[in-house]
C-alpha cells in the first residue's frame, strides 16, 4: 500500500511538472492530473466556497481574470477578450478541467498566456515577493472553482 502511494505521488509529480525540491519543500500539495487536462480532487481537502470565488475572481490583487476573460458581473467594467469567456464555463469543463486550468494551464495548453496561478518551478520574471510562492492558496483555487462551476448558460 505505501510503496503504491509512493507511487502515485512520485507519478503526479511528473505529470505535473513539480520540482522534487518544492515538494519536499511542502511550499503545495500534490496532486493527481487524470487523462491529462483535470485535477478532480480538491487541492485544499474540502470543496470552495462560491461567494469568495466571484470575489477572488474580480480582485485585481488575486485572480484578476476579468483583465482577460468576460464573465457575467455586469457590475465590473472591461471585461478582457484574450481568453475565452467564462460565461457558461461550467457547460463546457468539469470541475477537474477547470482546476487543472487554474493550477497550471500550460498542462493544456502550452502556448496559453494565462498564469499558473498554483506553481512555483519554471517559471520567468517572477516578481521577487512571489518567488518559491503560487500566486493563489489552495482554498483560494478551490473558491474559484467552486464559483466558475456556477456559471451555466
Amino acid at each position: 500500500m505505501l510503496r503504491r502511494t509512493i507511487a502515485y505521488a512520485v507519478a503526479a509529480l511528473a505529470l505535473v511538472g513539480m520540482g522534487a525540491s518544492d515538494a519536499q519543500a511542502g511550499k503545495l500539495n500534490e496532486y493527481l492530473v487524470v487523462n491529462g487536462d483535470s485535477i478532480p480532487e480538491y487541492l485544499s481537502g474540502q470543496p470552495g466556497d462560491p461567494k469568495n470565488g466571484r470575489k477572488l475572481l474580480i480582485a485585481k490583487k488575486k485572480g484578476n481574470c476579468l483583465s482577460c476573460h468576460a464573465a457575467p458581473i455586469p457590475e465590473q467594467d472591461d471585461h478582457g477578450e484574450i481568453g475565452p469567456t467564462l460565461i457558461g464555463v461550467a457547460d463546457r469543463m468539469t470541475e477537474g478541467q477547470l482546476r487543472m486550468r487554474l493550477v497550471n494551464p500550460k498542462v493544456v495548453n502550452e502556448d496559453t498566456m494565462m498564469p499558473a496561478y498554483y506553481r512555483v518551478d519554471g517559471l520567468h520574471r517572477v516578481n521577487k515577493k512571489f518567488i518559491g510562492k503560487p500566486l493563489l492558496k489552495e482554498q483560494e483555487i478551490e473558491d474559484i472553482v467552486a464559483y466558475l462551476t456556477t456559471l451555466t448558460e
